[in-house]
């Protein structure tokens, strides 16, 4: 069998290429994503498979706790799911990835158009190419794979393609309500091949900080919300450390910030003349496997009312809640779908697989917690590159990535 998969994957090498090539240079930022989504789409009828393509706009998924988009109109974004059915009696398995990408940023700084889809010494460029289109072409090859050789599997194969990930998970959230759901998943994110059975969550926070305006010539006379600013980023920095330094988890090791605060945003002030008021810090908090979105929302909050600072006592900062938010997850490392994908690691690599705690959200904490799909990443791209100018991922490890997932996927499903 493995020699039959990989003859198979070495004749579809090229064809696989070019079908990467157009998904990348379909540009799907969100609420764009329909395009490349067809394409996925009309790929999986023409290998003659059924294919499930809906708008989602259900009042329970627009109504659900954990739905979190930066939009409610998903009339031009469209979920894609098919499933492999299998002859019965196996374990199933979700094959989730996502088409959404995020804008490409300053142009100036793409060595050539960010959906180029351009191929230099191994590599494929563009917006999109290693997160996540090289890992849904893997997921799509597989899926074609099992059909064309007819490998007779007892559970199913669900197969999603998403939308919306990005800002949450709108989209993996939409195709578990309408059922789509198994006994576990697996999410071919950039991993650069290594298996991370734990995924951090996070959410994004906004904190107002205010101060009393005066004239910038008797600035003495007021308060400045900037400078008090500073004092809350001084505090947000060390309850990061504190976070931080309970982490004994050894999947996080060689992460050198497990759980970072990241601030991304600050505005304030009206004129250069006035005292500012009023500033504005927007940031996104990690939250570990182990954590509840809610407990370290108390957390933060907690640590901003205890701010040794008399003015801030008596004008406390104000914190919200906005925007994405990943839910964690984590599967035990002796899992049955750990070892199988471990043991097929081996088998078509000839080595050990790194395993690690992944460091951001994916829409594996949905899957896990919300669809009772017990989730782990793994997946071809290199990490670094992605949200990056000159995104690219490295041919070679689509197609290898695409074996070891075929093999896992026929040992897990029977």
């Amino acid at each position: 069998m493995k020699d039959q998969i990989s003859a198979w994957i070495a004749n579809e090498k090229q064809e696989g290429i070019q079908l990467l090539q157009k998904m990348v240079q379909l540009e799907s930022e969100q609420g764009h994503e329909e395009r490349v989504q067809l394409l996925v789409a009309n790929k999986l009828k023409e290998w003659g498979m059924d294919v499930d393509v809906w708008y989602p706009d259900e009042k329970e998924f627009l109504e659900h706790p954990y739905f979190c988009a930066t939009r409610t109109d998903f009339s031009k974004s469209p979920n894609v799911a098919t499933v492999l059915k299998g002859t019965g009696g196996g374990r199933s398995i979700v094959l989730n990835g996502h088409v959404d990408v995020v804008p490409p940023g300053d142009v100036k700084q793409w060595s050539d158009h960010p959906y180029s889809g351009d191929i230099r010494d191994g590599k494929l460029y563009g917006r999109g190419a290693t997160d996540m289109k090289g890992g849904n072409l893997c997921l799509l090859l597989a899926l074609k794979c099992l059909k064309e050789l007819q490998v007779p599997l007892k559970g199913d194969v669900i197969f999603h393609s998403v939308m919306e990930e990005e800002s949450g998970g709108a989209g993996t959230l939409a195709a578990i309500l309408r059922g789509y759901t198994g006994d576990a998943a697996l999410i071919p994110e950039p991993t650069n091949l290594k298996i991370f059975p734990s995924q951090q969550g996070s959410m994004w926070f906004r904190i107002h900080v205010y101060g009393r305006a005066a004239h910038g010539g008797t600035r003495y006379e007021g308060v400045s919300a900037l400078e008090k600013a500073t004092t809350v980023i001084t505090a947000l920095q060390n309850l990061e450390k504190k976070r931080n330094d309970a982490i004994t988890d050894p999947l996080y090791e060689k992460i050198p910030i497990p759980l970072p605060i990241n601030l991304g945003k600050i505005q304030g002030g009206e004129w250069p003349s006035s005292v500012p008021d009023h500033v504005i810090i927007e940031g996104r908090i990690g939250v570990a496997p182990t954590e509840s979105l809610d407990d370290v929302r108390a957390e933060l909050e907690e640590w901003i009312e205890q701010i040794e600072d008399d003015w801030l006592r008596q004008h406390p900062p104000t914190v919200e809640w906005f925007g994405a938010q990943w839910l964690p997850g984590a599967i035990p490392t002796h899992h049955e779908l750990m070892n199988i994908l471990s043991a097929t690691y081996k088998h078509v690599r000839g080595s050990e697989p790194v395993v690690e705690a992944s460091p951001w959200g994916t829409d594996g904490g949905l899957l896990t917690a919300v669809g009772h799909t017990p989730s782990l990443v793994f997946g071809p791209g290199v990490t670094s590159v992605a949200h990056y100018p000159d995104e690219y991922i490295e041919l070679d490890a689509v197609f290898e990535a695409t074996e070891i997932i075929i093999g896992t996927i026929i040992a897990w499903c029977e």
